[in-house]
């Protein structure tokens, strides 16, 4: 038994996924952190839970832990620049991310992108470490629906997906 293909093969065939883009993020204004997620993955509607892998080393993992609840933001075909900013693109750091946005808040207080197709609200349900990376399942509080196409990450790159 081998221990599987290699690290740049894996990462080159996980590059034909499409995956939606969302910001997941956590803290209060002034000590906000947040980063892209392409996978977003629903286990339950009943109850509603939301559920992504974030790096161990990953600020906004910290700010989830502390804070005991996120926001997670559905991007839109026209948020390319906040993709770029919440991925660190150019160097941006910290509270910098969340310029250029208008943010908001619903329940827990969590910030979420006020123009985005959709935004949920989560309490933090369990935290499942693993090698490198943490499962984070949160369950929906509270969600608005917005309007507008997505923004999906394809093959290296960002990719518009205009609303029917």
């Amino acid at each position: 038994m081998t221990d599987g293909p290699d690290k740049a093969a894996f990462r080159a065939a996980l590059a034909a996924f499409a995956g939606p883009c969302s910001v997941v993020a956590a803290g209060r204004p002034g000590e906000r952190t947040g980063l892209i997620v392409t996978s977003c993955v629903s286990p339950s509607a009943d109850p509603p839970l939301l559920l992504a892998a974030i790096s161990a080393r990953a600020s906004t993992l910290a700010a989830i832990e502390r804070e005991g609840c996120f926001g997670w933001s559905v991007l839109g075909e026209a948020h390319e620049a906040v993709a770029r900013r919440l991925a660190g693109f150019g160097g941006i750091k910290g509270e910098a991310r969340f310029e250029g946005a208008d943010w908001a808040a619903l329940e827990t207080g969590a910030p979420l992108l006020a123009d985005a197709p959709a935004t949920f609200d989560c309490t933090l349900e369990d935290l499942i470490p693993r090698e490198g990376y943490t499962v984070v399942l949160g369950r929906v509080r509270a969600l608005r629906i917005g309007h507008g196409g997505a923004l999906l990450w394809h093959r290296g790159g960002w990719r518009p997906l205009p609303a029917p």
